[in-house]
């Protein structure tokens, strides 16, 4: 059976994450996302009005030609899970396929959500939910879809697996090894081990931290250190604001505690805070105390802080949006003075979070940072661990699952270069079995 890889995005930056195999003549496509850095580098962009060809030629979302070359009947969409850079084109380009979008659940329901939000395109698709550890037939030359459990920084991730009569592709973005996860179920290394045993002709693996020695701690750890960080301001009088990243349903679960713990009162504000902890509370992964607000409008917002400021800051802890500095989000009005909310001299603000790697966040996270210090506050940065494999990570899935072929993905070309090092280290050799690629190539694993 022919065996055709297209790498459509996500393989010379991160973001904007996706792929297509084929298989004979059927063809399954592997996440549609955004560049957010792309969209945020200019001023009032809305992306919902725009078109899709604008938002190629900006670099904010996969140019998908590529797709015209591909003999074959795309037979499903699969994100893996439910952050933007892998969800958030698929409202732009899912019309453009006759295939339903299959997830699982936490995941289907935002890109449900991204759709319902999309004012340029109607998209018509077909919403298919489907559990990690299922297994679906797609057409009818003995290719099956499997979902492997993974953790990462969202809930309900996994990595797709491709069965072919060639052997398996496993498209292995973006997952952390983590048996100890604070939400949700341990990685499933035991399934990884079995696909090795089976035969896996290749596997397209996430890079972003391939270059970081050790391996990447558990929630469990972010979790620990979290709680230090907060008991040790118990007794302070003042005020303290909380960041993270609004889809990571794990720390904001531990922001809620430890918020209890030291006597102060929760409350989740920014418009993405209250979609994705709303929708996990719905679905039943997490459990948030009864009297837990969440308000995303920016009135609704605003009047929180106003009673914040009226009862007293020493009795809340503010969850916000804002950890990257992004121009419109909640922490970054606070710097700016736009909220009724007023920081002052030693006020705490801890980022649950760290800084994605690319220089449009980067510049606006310490611009963000700075406008908090001139006010006064104090910083407690990187209390956070990654969603991603480091180095060692990435050796044992080599190691567990012996693919023929290595695709790198998730980074920019130099991002590539200690992954490939680490993959010619295994015996792959570049150019034969190590394929470093860029957007819009095909790469012909089984003629």
């Amino acid at each position: 059976m022919e065996i055709e890889i297209a790498t459509i995005g996500g393989y010379e930056e991160v973001g904007r994450q996706m792929t297509a195999v084929r298989a004979g003549e059927d063809v399954v496509i592997f996440d549609m996302g955004l560049n957010l850095s792309k969209v945020l580098i200019h001023d009032n962009v809305e992306t919902e009005r725009m078109h899709s060809l604008d938002l190629i030629d900006m670099g904010a979302i996969p140019d998908d030609r590529v797709m015209s070359e591909i003999e074959g009947d795309v037979k499903a969409i699969v994100p893996t899970h439910g952050h933007l850079d892998h969800i958030g084109a698929i409202s732009k380009l899912a019309h453009r396929y006759d295939a339903p979008i299959m997830a699982t659940p936490f995941t289907i329901e935002l890109v449900k959500q991204q759709i319902q939000g999309e004012e340029k395109f109607g998209v018509e698709n077909d919403l298919v939910k489907m559990d990690a550890g299922a297994t679906t037939s797609i057409g009818d030359d003995g290719v099956e879809l499997e979902f492997v459990n993974v953790t990462h920084s969202i809930i309900d991730a996994i990595n797709p697996v491709l069965h072919t009569p060639e052997g398996a592709v496993v498209y292995g973005l973006d997952k952390r090894m983590d048996h100890d996860p604070v939400v949700g179920d341990p990685i499933d290394m035991e399934r990884f081990g079995e696909l090795g045993d089976e035969g896996v002709l290749c596997y397209i693996e996430d890079c972003t931290n391939a270059g970081k020695k050790g391996r990447t701690p558990s929630e469990s750890v972010a979790r620990k250190h979290l709680k230090d960080v907060m008991y040790s301001m118990e007794d302070y009088d003042g005020g303290i604001v909380a960041t993270t990243f609004s889809s990571h349903i794990a720390r904001v679960k531990s922001l809620v505690e430890f918020a209890d713990d030291i006597g102060r009162q929760p409350v989740l504000l920014g418009r993405s805070m209250e979609k994705y902890s709303g929708t996990a509370e719905r679905l039943d992964f997490v459990e948030f105390p009864e009297d837990l607000g969440m308000y995303g409008h920016r009135k609704s917002v605003d009047r929180t802080f106003k009673r914040i400021m009226s009862e007293g800051k020493e009795n809340f802890l503010p969850i916000v949006t804002g950890h990257q500095g992004e121009p419109r989000a909640m922490l970054t009005r606070m710097g700016r003075g736009d909220t009724p909310y007023e920081l002052e001299e030693g006020d705490k603000v801890i980022f649950s979070a760290r800084v994605i790697p690319e220089p449009t966040n980067e510049g606006q996270r310490y611009q963000s940072e700075t406008l908090l210090k001139m006010q006064g506050a104090r910083i407690y940065d990187e209390v956070h661990v990654s969603g991603h494999l480091n180095r060692e990570g990435h050796y044992e899935m080599l190691n567990t699952l012996e693919p023929e072929h290595i695709i790198p993905a998730h980074q920019s070309m130099g991002g590539f270069a200690p992954y490939v090092e680490l993959a010619e280290s295994e015996g792959y050799e570049l150019g034969e079995d190590l394929h470093v690629t860029r957007n819009g190539n095909v790469i012909t694993l089984v003629e």
